[in-house]
């Protein structure tokens, strides 16, 4: 088996993108890239899920490929190439872990994390934690941008006392929006439907899960639980369509003691 380098990596995608090179890549542009780097960093999240190694090793090349594909268009316009990528990262990784290649000493993971936020805002000059949170992302999930605003408000203090407290600010924002979600007014129907999603997060937080990844999962658990209502239903012969929504809840429930024997 052939063992290709980073070089070889890079001779390719310049081949790709040269004259005599593959007509997509060569109209290729940093903006048509944008999806395929998402849809990639989520493929490498699925293979890490299914805990397939093989399926993995070719998410996480289609992953770098981006990255490789980014630094040619870059080099293309005399703006930065590969090596300067890897020279930031290397700077970067060096100067927010003191405690590795300084002097700084730590206890625990939650200093590290600290010393980290505390070194970027150094770095970019930020002068409060509002900076901070302005400066994320705007492309970021709905729900990690959320857990992400929440995090840097509690390294100020700035944050409920235990998952209880945070579960009775859920309880709140419920009774909140069932004032308003039988009126006219859609603009604040839907900041209350906001409220009530960022309380959860809050929780899930509390409760040391990554809300993004939680949500997905359920969403695909009632994806499977659904499939099994269809095809219990056309064992019966009978059209979803023309079933009540108790009839339907049936299935769906047998469907989850099915579920738990496995």
């Amino acid at each position: 088996m052939s063992r290709y380098t980073m070089k070889d990596l890079i001779d390719i995608m310049a081949r790709l993108r040269g004259e005599e090179g593959c007509p997509w890549d060569k109209a290729q542009t940093r903006e048509s890239l944008k999806p395929y780097v998402i849809e990639e960093a989520y493929e490498v999240i699925d293979a890490i899920d299914r805990n397939n190694k093989e399926d993995l090793i070719e998410e996480l090349g289609d992953l770098l490929l981006q990255i490789v594909f980014h630094c040619r268009l870059a080099q293309e316009q005399d703006e930065f190439d590969i090596a300067d990528v890897i020279d930031g990262i290397c700077d970067k990784m060096i100067r927010r872990h003191p405690h590795i290649f300084g002097d700084v000493k730590v206890e625990n993971a939650n200093e590290v994390l600290k010393n980290w936020e505390d070194i970027k805002r150094e770095e970019k000059e930020m002068k409060s934690q509002a900076q901070g949170m302005e400066s994320l992302p705007k492309t970021l999930p709905a729900l990690m941008l959320a857990l992400k605003v929440q995090e840097k408000a509690a390294r100020v203090g700035f944050d409920w006392d235990n998952a209880e407290d945070a579960m009775k600010k859920v309880a709140e924002e419920m009774d909140e929006l069932k004032e308003v979600y039988k009126g006219k007014n859609g603009d604040k129907i839907k900041e209350e439907v906001g409220d009530l999603l960022f309380a959860v997060v809050n929780v899930a937080r509390f409760l040391d899960v990554n809300p993004e990844l939680a949500l997905r999962d359920a969403a695909r658990k009632f994806i499977r639980r659904f499939h099994y209502v269809e095809q219990a239903a056309a064992k019966s012969d009978r059209n979803l369509q023309e079933m009540t929504l108790e009839e339907m809840d049936i299935l769906w429930e047998q469907g989850k003691k099915y579920e738990k024997k496995f």
